[in-house]
């Protein structure tokens, strides 16, 4: 308590939250004395996807995930094309709730072993995800996103997850404080925390053309990923199409995603994909040892045509591949 206000420390916003008032997240409250998760268990969507749609390259590499979002979200992107159920604070999107034990034992009836928190941003679900956890801890986890929260509460979702794709926006922190509302060296925190802890990693850097779409911003970025993180972990530059409060930004040119492939490839990435386009073999995986194809992949079809476990079946090498 501060002056009869909230400080909320999930995330670096670290909101002062008056009482009666939602954090910036829209989804957690101060009120009778309480700071509460009002999102909490307030599932607005629920899918089975291809995990290679999250995206997940890496991790159980052919398999389909049981998906789950809530609402809300601690990023105001002006971009978001899910802004329907991220913008929206508690009480203005229709909700069904779900309890930890319910969904886990949805997706176990669904004959799923895994599940992705994703569609909005789970880390404002934090409380919701561990319980998910605590009520079925054999279920695998994954989550889809921003990477902004504080060491604490990521270090919390470590223990619980077994694999998470990051969204880096950008590699200028001015872009995330215009376009997103954050900053991007807590970003680049979580994203080491989360390597560090052991939890398998994969890195999505959406490409606006005009934004974030410089040669030199992009190099810093898989520089960055080479040196701070590991060359092995696998980056997606996905094609952005208009949406939300940029529908006159025009979508990104396939030229473009696949000289930021090559450059990160140049700069030493062991595997660097292009997502939302279909284009020849650029979403392909190889052996960084002998370039062997070893998984093959048209949009969401994917061929395991090279694999021994998760060594290269050619020359044996062992790969960053969880399957």
């Amino acid at each position: 308590m501060e002056d009869g206000r909230a400080r909320c420390d999930l995330c670096p916003h670290r909101c002062l939250i008056g009482s009666e008032e939602f954090g910036l997240c829209s989804s957690r409250k101060f009120t009778g004395g309480k700071l509460t998760a009002y999102n909490y268990g307030r599932v607005s969507s629920i899918a089975v996807d291809p995990i290679e749609k999250k995206p997940f390259y890496h991790y159980r590499p052919g398999t389909r995930i049981f998906s789950v979002g809530g609402i809300g979200c601690n990023f105001k992107c002006q971009y978001c094309q899910n802004y329907s159920i991220s913008m929206e604070s508690f009480g203005k999107k229709r909700t069904t709730f779900k309890s930890a034990e319910d969904i886990a034992a949805l997706c176990r009836q669904q004959s799923f072993d895994q599940i992705a928190f994703t569609y909005n941003e789970p880390g404002i679900w934090y409380e919701y995800i561990m319980d998910v956890h605590e009520a079925d801890p054999d279920l695998r986890i994954a989550l889809v996103t921003n990477g902004y929260l504080n060491e604490g509460p990521m270090k919390d979702l470590c223990r619980v997850s077994d694999a998470m794709n990051i969204d880096v926006k950008s590699f200028n922190d001015r872009f995330y404080r215009r376009i997103c509302g954050g900053d991007l060296e807590s970003v680049k925190t979580a994203c080491s925390v989360v390597h560090e802890q052991g939890v398998h990693l994969e890195l999505t850097y959406l490409v606006i053309p005009g934004y974030n779409d410089s040669t030199g911003e992009v190099e810093k970025f898989v520089r960055w990923v080479r040196d701070d993180l590991s060359p092995d972990i696998p980056v997606h530059f996905s094609r952005f199409h208009p949406d939300y409060n940029m529908e006159t930004v025009p979508m990104t040119p396939v030229d473009t995603l696949l000289r930021f492939q090559k450059l990160a490839e140049d700069n030493g990435l062991d595997y660097a994909y292009v997502g939302n386009i279909i284009h020849d073999d650029a979403s392909d995986t190889y052996c960084p040892e002998c370039g062997a194809a070893v998984i093959k992949r048209t949009g969401y079809r994917v061929d395991i045509v090279g694999l021994d476990g998760d060594r290269c079946a050619f020359c044996k090498h062992k790969l960053n591949i969880i399957r």
